[in-house]
């Protein structure tokens, strides 16, 4: 005679601070998204007991995805470069306002770089396209 399961625990429910106000950040251990409660000064990961201090009231954060690993890293604004946790990649951390694109003039691969540079260099089939010698072939983004 099969022996009846338990029901399953109905998952706890996520404390909410009175006034509802929330923020989020990246564990800097297993780079999970962590949500806190404003006024908070650190947070400890469910998943992975790591400590992520929480940067103080008012700093504004950005994003970028690492270039080495592709992991969404986020960071204070107005930083010129970050090293990615996971595979200590240095990324150059650029203003949309800094950033201009170009094809690849060998793969058409869409590429990103400093506005201004004379030269990119694929990071897939390593071919250098030369920037700013035709009009159409390169765009500065506007923030």
């Amino acid at each position: 005679m099969p022996v009846p399961l338990a029901p399953y625990p109905t998952p706890p429910v996520p404390f909410t601070p009175p006034n509802g106000t929330q923020s989020q950040l990246v564990c800097s251990g297993c780079r999970n998204l962590l949500l806190y409660p404003l006024g908070a000064t650190s947070v400890c990961c469910a998943v992975c007991s790591v400590v992520t201090n929480v940067p103080p009231p008012g700093t504004e954060m950005a994003q970028l995805v690492c270039g080495g690993c592709h992991t969404l890293l986020m960071y204070i604004r107005g930083a010129t470069s970050v090293q990615c946790s996971c595979c200590h990649t240095v990324n150059l951390a650029l203003e949309a306002n800094q950033v201009a694109h170009v094809n690849c003039g060998n793969c058409r691969m869409l590429l990103m770089y400093q506005y201004g540079a004379r030269s990119v260099k694929c990071a897939v089939c390593n071919f250098v396209t030369s920037v700013g010698a035709s009009p159409s072939s390169e765009q500065k983004l506007n923030s």
